[in-house]
């Protein structure tokens, strides 16, 4: 993986007493850690399978992943996107060479629109963490903690949506504390975790702005991979959420999108617990609209 994704900085963070650190994977090619499980699950595909192509369903980061990774390969990629994503990660997307197509998130299943073109093309799913080889890429991050920090960490906070990569970093990370941190209302993993198996987000879902984490029903392989290593979940709220992109903006200098920022929000919020000077909070992506961003910044000048 080395060579195709960057090695992103552990930055350090003064929090009361402890010096700890962020992990910003908002700096990763593509805006987000995306890319690493992209890029190994396509590195995985024999020469026809790559000649057949890809196709895979996001709302913005894993699209972008795959879009990257699929054009530097050679490989013809399609993804289903919701009609509401946010231009940002749409744009980057199509710019990257690859094929949008759009449905409505409240009435059409991306997972059927992915299936049915997947059958008509001959073309490979890649879903965004349901795959072995999407979360042992994301796990990368995981193996690079390690290495920044000399060792293990006691403690890795991550933003959750379907889990594939805080799963991927408590593979590579085992006897390490793993935090996931979801949005209000969209705590599936969290109760997941509890109840022992996969608990649906409960409809109808409220509105977030962490379009990147809406996922509403997790997969047996991460929260497998997470009950094995113990894990826990915490919720974050919208306003929480808003602080933390302000925070990251003003004390690290790094453009969070909201998604991104809950691992850092519940950090913020008091949600995580004790920290030490080995712990990480990952922010994961910072793909992000001008307007939306501009208007969070705003909002939270005062906080």
């Amino acid at each position: 993986m080395a060579s195709h994704v960057t090695r992103t900085p552990l930055l350090p963070l003064q929090w009361g007493e402890v010096s700890l650190w962020v992990k910003a994977e908002c700096l990763q090619q593509g805006g987000s850690f995306k890319l690493r499980g992209a890029t190994n699950r396509l590195l995985q595909l024999s020469d026809s399978e790559r000649a057949r192509g890809v196709v895979a369903f996001s709302s913005g980061n894993h699209a972008q992943g795959v879009a990257i990774a699929a054009r530097r390969l050679g490989i013809a990629a399609t993804i289903v996107m919701p009609a509401d994503a946010p231009a940002v990660k749409r744009d980057a997307t199509l710019a990257e060479g690859a094929k949008v197509v759009a449905y409505d998130r409240a009435t059409e299943s991306r997972e059927a629109i992915a299936a049915r073109i997947a059958a008509e093309e001959g073309s490979t799913v890649v879903p965004s963490f349901d795959d072995v080889d999407v979360i042992e890429g994301q796990g990368s991050v995981g193996v690079e903690i390690a290495g920044q920090l000399g060792g293990a960490p006691d403690k890795v906070v991550v933003p959750c949506g379907g889990g594939g990569l805080a799963a991927g970093i408590a593979l590579a990370l085992p006897g390490t504390e793993i935090v996931t941190a979801e949005p209000e209302g969209w705590d599936d993993m969290a109760r997941s975790l509890v109840a022992g198996a996969p608990v649906p987000v409960v409809e109808p879902a409220p509105a977030t702005l962490c379009d990147a984490l809406q996922t509403k029903l997790v997969s047996p392989l991460t929260l497998g991979a997470l009950r094995a290593a113990a894990a826990r979940g915490v919720v974050v709220t919208e306003a929480e959420i808003e602080s933390a992109v302000a925070f990251a903006m003003r004390r690290l200098r790094l453009v969070a999108e909201p998604g991104g920022a809950a691992a850092l929000a519940a950090l913020l919020a008091g949600k995580v617990g004790p920290v030490s000077e080995r712990t990480v909070v990952v922010v994961s992506g910072g793909n992000v609209d001008a307007a939306l961003y501009a208007n969070i910044l705003e909002r939270g000048a005062n906080l």
